[in-house]
């Protein structure tokens, strides 16, 4: 099939998802982009994509960052569909197809693009309303006190903390509590 490489072409690429094996998307996506840069197709295979966000965990008072794969199991592929191009990809190994039916590939949607945004951390922590606490970093540093409300938005939590006799309600960091 001939490339038409005129740059006025009416052709758009596209975002496609493509199945792979579990565990196989990074050697899918080396392989893909290997493969289009030695048939030098980087006009129709433009972007191959792992979707990744970060996490963060906080136990123990510790906050740590990691990066998960949002879609295990699947790449997203921004490419012009030509017989050329679904051909090189469906015929990576370890790609096992396109989603869509009946196995003919269908473009994502400008809204499922848009819904995509991989901005936000979702916070996995060890405590919730109610819990006794310790804070454990700041000027209230070993004070204790029963979580009164988590704001997942904000990365905040209030905790009714014990001072002068009384419950005082403060604003801290997820990380600068710990459950007791």
């Amino acid at each position: 099939m001939p490339q038409n490489n005129d740059t006025n072409t009416t052709e758009v690429a596209r975002w496609y998802v493509a199945h792979t094996y579990s565990g196989y998307e990074n050697k899918v996506k080396d392989t893909l982009e290997k493969s289009v840069e030695n048939r030098n197709m980087q006009d129709l295979i433009q972007e191959v994509v792992i979707p990744m966000e970060e996490q963060i965990e906080i136990k123990d008072g510790k906050k740590k960052t990691t990066l998960k794969k949002v879609f295990p199991g699947y790449v997203l592929i921004k490419m012009i569909m030509t017989e050329e191009s679904w051909y090189v990809v469906r015929n990576i190994r370890g790609l096992t197809g396109f989603v869509g039916a009946e196995g003919k590939p269908v473009p994502l949607t400008d809204e499922e693009i848009r819904n995509m945004g991989f901005e936000e951390m979702p916070v996995n922590i060890d405590y919730e309303v109610g819990d006794s606490v310790k804070v454990v970093s700041g000027p209230l540093e070993s004070f204790v006190g029963v979580v009164e409300e988590i704001n997942m938005e904000k990365s905040k939590v209030r905790v009714l903390v014990s001072m002068f006799g009384r419950e005082t309600p403060v604003e801290l960091e997820f990380s600068q509590i710990q459950k007791t």
